[in-house]
């Protein structure tokens, strides 16, 4: 599985911003695909998850109400649009997928087996 993050940059604070994942080399239907962020000297964290097959989609407490995950399966690519973004959301995003999540799993790094190389995101004051 190959998975390429794109979209990141320079953003002032209120503005908006969408990433993309695009992903290859395997099929998607049973997967559940992920952003998670890491910003300096943090540690990296859950952002929003979907799952390919039905849509559902779980988000982070931070960024609910803010950002919004989708897919497109015509074009195996994930989208993270994120709309009212704060300094506080700055921070490398990296998209992920992974099989046998739940619902209840869908937050948790460890049930993602492949990553994107990552996309920074910096929003000024």
């Amino acid at each position: 599985v190959q998975l390429q993050a794109s979209g990141g940059g320079l953003v002032q604070a209120g503005g908006s911003l969408r990433l993309s994942c695009a992903a290859s080399g395997r099929t998607f239907s049973n997967s559940v695909m992920g952003w998670f962020r890491q910003a300096p000297g943090k540690e990296r964290e859950f952002a929003a998850a979907i799952r390919w097959s039905i849509g559902n989609t779980v988000y982070a407490d931070s960024v609910k109400g803010r950002f919004t995950i989708s897919r497109d399966r015509a074009k195996n690519t994930v989208y993270l649009q994120m709309n009212s973004l704060k300094p506080e959301d700055t921070a490398v995003y990296y998209c992920a997928a992974g099989y046998g999540a739940i619902l209840s799993t869908m937050h948790l790094i460890r049930v993602y087996d492949y990553w994107g190389q990552g996309t920074l995101v910096t929003v000024s004051s």
